[in-house]
């Protein structure tokens, strides 16, 4: 049995057949709406679900205790949905602030025209999302200082890729702990909450049904990325790490993903930036093909 509106549950590794199968047949566009995202972070966000009629329900909570929600995903139109699930926020759980965070283009359509609803984008989580044939080639100029950082570490290092299984799962994760001990991740909570959500990731990393690609030097792990089909035509990538000593191996590790591990598909979505300048302006360098965007609805 699973749980019915509103007896809601915290997200488990056991519900993921059920959850993964409901995202799928939606083929979402934005990360957050794959199982392994909605779990690795369920910490963080403090995420349940539940099911009200045919629709998937999934919320959340902020720092401060305040309930949210993630969009809601089912067939047909949302919008009484979307508005049960606002007034039961604002009247059950007391929220101040009754919103749906993470709310994709898709929805918003659904919803625009009527009088209930305030919809603002949140350009902090908005997605990028770049042609994977692009990332493979770095051809012309736009690409031209990427190419450089490549073709730089390609004539320092013989390195060899290799797909991400369980074989070389353990030494990700000693490089990523080396990697947040550099950060100084201890005193950044940001960085405690992504530890936490990568060290899931790696330990389910076969029951999530992930997939991902690392970068050996001399027999030696120095970069891995963990990601997944977000749908038929986009891989969505959730974790990257690289030694940062390393000149072009980040470059390497998403150029030789996007050619090995995502060869199937057109589009790769490597998520948000956050608001955080540097990696905003990381993820714009490599020229994404478009923003998915996010938005935030409440009530009028």
């Amino acid at each position: 049995m699973h749980p019915e509106f509103p007896n809601f549950k915290p997200i488990e590794l056991e519900d993921r057949d059920f959850i993964h199968e409901i995202l799928w047949s939606y083929q979402p566009e934005i990360s957050k709406l794959c199982f392994a995202n909605l779990f690795n972070w369920r910490h963080h966000y403090s995420v349940q679900w539940c099911i009200y009629k045919d629709t998937l329900l999934l919320l959340a909570s902020s720092k401060e205790g305040e309930a949210y929600a993630f969009p809601p995903v089912g067939p047909g139109s949302r919008v009484d949905v979307v508005r049960m699930l606002l007034h039961w926020l604002r009247d059950e759980k007391q929220s101040p602030n009754p919103r749906i965070e993470r709310a994709d283009k898709r929805l918003v359509e659904e919803l625009e025209g009527s009088p209930d609803f305030s919809i603002e984008p949140q350009r902090g989580h908005h997605d990028y999302v770049y042609l994977r044939k692009a990332l493979v080639a770095l051809s012309g100029r736009k690409y031209h200082s990427k190419k450089n950082h490549l073709n730089a570490f390609k004539r320092n290092y013989e390195f060899s890729y290799a797909p991400l299984d369980e074989t070389n799962i353990e030494a990700c994760r000693e490089l990523a702990s080396a990697w947040w001990m550099m950060k100084r991740c201890e005193k950044d909570m940001s960085l405690i909450s992504e530890r936490e959500a990568v060290n899931e990731a790696l330990a389910n990393f076969s029951v999530l049904k992930l997939m991902g690609g690392v970068i050996l030097i001399e027999g030696k792990m120095q970069a891995f990325s963990v990601g997944e089909l977000l749908n038929k035509d986009t891989a969505v990538v959730h974790i990257e790490k690289a030694n940062p000593a390393i000149r072009g191996l980040y470059a390497a590790i998403n150029q030789q993903c996007c050619e090995h591990a995502w060869g199937q598909v057109t589009y790769v979505n490597r998520e948000q930036d956050l608001g955080e300048e540097g990696i905003r302006k990381a993820k714009l360098s490599y020229h994404p093909d478009r923003m998915e965007e996010n938005f935030i609805i409440s009530l009028t």
